[in-house]
């Protein structure tokens, strides 16, 4: 999964990045990185050129954004590096704020906690990473979290392209080796040990690399 304000590129983020009360039970977190040459899929343009991989990024976005449209919850886009206004992600669709500092287990556990502490039921995270994603993915993850307490989409380098909670849980974001092989492994074992009902959604191939991109 792909995931320091800068000033110089944010348009009134004490606009944008405000509190929104819940208009569903249903939360969306889609977490993007700021489409710049050199600084989104990194190991994606060792193979083909910075430039091809910021192409293919900004379709990845857009793809990203068409799926997420149709889908019935709160969608909130959580920028990288700095929130963007006029973009693909529209103001009247898309609530934006921006990442938290640390690594990718706090960004994500600080995301979901301020969601739930707005009172929604359920919240989604997914990137920016699949051309395979489809709203049915989305959708049967909100009807999954109406039995279980944790939903995943398996990605198939090992780690996963979407996670569902009905309820927080910290843990899950703690002590895990992001963006290796055994991600999805360790999860799904903890959630075992823990006696945590989950249930896992299709398996999916992501974007990281030029063979994920042939596959």
């Amino acid at each position: 999964m792909s995931i320091l304000i800068n000033n110089d590129n944010t348009d009134n983020p004490d606009m944008v990045d405000d509190f929104h009360f819940p208009t569903s039970k249903n939360a969306l977190i889609i977490f993007i990185r700021n489409p710049e040459l050199g600084k989104c899929k990194t190991r994606l343009a060792e193979t083909i050129g910075n430039e091809a991989a910021l192409k293919i990024y900004k379709q990845l976005l857009l793809h990203t954004s068409d799926v997420t449209k149709s889908i019935t919850a709160d969608r909130f886009v959580f920028y990288s590096e700095a929130i963007q206004k006029n973009d693909i992600w529209e103001d009247a669709i898309f609530r934006k704020k921006l990442q938290s500092e640390g690594d990718l287990g706090v960004k994500m556990e600080t995301a979901f906690l301020e969601l739930f502490q707005m009172g929604y039921e359920k919240a989604i995270i997914i990137g920016s990473d699949l051309f395979d994603l489809k709203p049915l993915h989305i959708n049967s993850a909100y009807q999954a979290l109406n039995t279980h307490e944790v939903v995943i989409g398996p990605a198939k380098d090992g780690g996963y392209y979407l996670l569902g909670l009905s309820k927080m849980n910290e843990s899950l974001f703690k002590n895990k080796p992001w963006s290796t092989s055994n991600l999805l492994e360790e999860t799904l074992n903890e959630l075992r040990e823990n006696n945590i009902k989950f249930t896992t959604l299709e398996t999916l191939n992501d974007i990281d690399t030029y063979e994920d991109l042939i596959a």
